[in-house]
């Protein structure tokens, strides 16, 4: 069956023309002026692959991982080097502006095998993103074309946790900020992302006067596939704690800018941090909606694609809930959209601001009656104490509890997630600890 082909720009030698005498792999169908026009014919479903001749130069991550979801897979000629090199970052196969229409055509037929059969192997995520997968660049075939096949995301050996939980402060910032700490202090390499794209707070949270919004500068460095270690690490705010020293991708200044967040760039930059650090927490936002799917622009960016992402590529989730009667059905009813959204997820549950002044004698106890009752088959990992005067004198300081409380109880729970085992002693939880000393005196 043969392959119906756009394509946009021109070469020296007629390159429509000689596809078209090939008579059979692939046919032709539209030839574009300009890029637009060509994403437009890609978008209404006229073909399966695209050959870019000209501007190259205004692909990107984010566009390519949009073209992938329709089923379009995309070549683009060059002869410069470093174009080469950054197309190939992104997912776009590239030849030489010379290459001959039998060749050409049989990569495109190989792309397309390729995207059909990622497309296949990777579950739907709601996001629509490609996968990173190609074909075994070893292929004698393909090697001996000249060709260059897209180069896949860097695979960092990097442990990904996002901390997620519904609206309301749970305390996710919180949590996130001082994981990341914890770790720092034990001598990890960590790096700190705010993706919260509603009401990133983390520079706030630890004093940093940065009006750069540096998860967005990355992500548009990603987008043009031009990101790497050495930019990355300029961008990422180096940030002293009393433990050690942890790097900092600061989220979005306003609400406004959450497109500047697109998922394909984001997942390139967590790759590439992934790369440079042992640990990366990431701070996700709490909506899950995507409700945008229903837009009549497919390339329209996705509201919450950050969380998305972030989610889909985390190592370990940890879902915070407000020990609340508020708190604990607004968790049960967010666990369940989660389930459905990210179903890889697994989410650790964690009880925050638990009190006995709001939920009464032995508030573990109850949580955990009220929790076998109505909640999820996911049990409860953790339970977090309240400490308001510590929280308060961290954020009055900008610091994190390891600084301001390092023998306070939540400080303790929250390493002990995140810690060496050392520190998991104890039969029963931090709160539990803290009744326990208080009846001593």
């Amino acid at each position: 069956m043969s392959i119906p082909v756009i394509t946009v720009g021109s070469t020296e030698e007629d390159l429509v023309g000689g596809l078209e005498r090939l008579h059979g792999p692939v046919t032709v169908v539209r030839r574009c002026t300009e890029l637009a026009e060509l994403i437009a014919a890609c978008q209404s479903g006229l073909a399966r692959a695209a050959v870019v001749a000209g501007g190259s130069e205004e692909l990107t991550a984010s566009l390519i991982d949009r073209l992938h979801a329709v089923g379009v897979a995309v070549v683009a000629l060059s002869d410069v080097p470093e174009e080469r090199a950054r197309l190939s970052s992104i997912g776009v196969g590239v030849a030489p502006l010379a290459v001959e229409p039998g060749v050409l055509a049989e990569r495109l037929s190989e792309a397309v095998r390729q995207l059909s059969g990622n497309s296949r192997s990777r579950p739907e995520s709601g996001l629509g993103g490609f996968n990173s997968a190609y074909a075994d660049p070893s292929d004698a075939a393909v090697s001996a074309l000249d060709i260059d096949q897209p180069t896949p995301l860097a695979e960092g050996t990097g442990q990904v946790i996002a901390v997620w939980g519904p609206a309301g402060a749970p305390g996710r910032t919180t949590i996130a900020v001082n994981m990341a700490a914890e770790l720092s202090a034990e001598g990890k390499s960590v790096i700190l992302i705010d993706a919260d794209s509603y009401g990133a707070s983390i520079a706030t949270m630890l004093g940093l006067l940065d009006e750069s919004a540096a998860l967005a500068h990355a992500c548009r460095l990603a987008d043009q596939g031009v990101l790497d270690d050495a930019a990355l690490l300029r961008i990422a705010m180096p940030v002293v704690t009393k433990g050690g020293i942890m790097r900092v991708l600061t989220g979005i200044t306003r609400a406004d800018r959450w497109t500047e967040l697109r998922a394909a760039a984001l997942e390139r930059v967590i790759e590439r941090c992934k790369a440079n650090a042992e640990y990366v927490v990431i701070d996700a936002g709490f909506c899950l909606e995507a409700d945008e799917e229903l837009s009549f622009d497919t390339l329209a960016p996705r509201r919450n694609a950050a969380t998305l992402r972030s989610l889909e590529l985390a190592d370990k989730v940890f879902a915070v809930g407000l020990a609340s009667p508020i708190g604990v059905p607004r968790l049960v009813r967010a666990l369940a959209e989660l389930e459905q959204s990210v179903p890889s997820a697994a989410p650790l549950v964690l009880m925050n601001n638990v009190r006995s002044a709001l939920l009464g004698r032995s508030p573990e106890t109850q949580l955990r009656d009220a929790w076998d009752r109505f909640a999820p088959a996911s049990s409860i990992t953790a339970f977090l104490p309240a400490d308001q005067a510590a929280t308060d004198a961290a954020l009055l300081s900008g610091s994190v509890l390891l600084e301001v409380a390092p023998d306070s109880d939540l400080r303790r729970g929250i390493a002990a997630l995140v810690c060496a085992p050392v520190q998991r002693k104890r039969k029963s939880s931090v709160f539990s600890t803290t009744a326990q000393r208080r009846a001593k005196r």
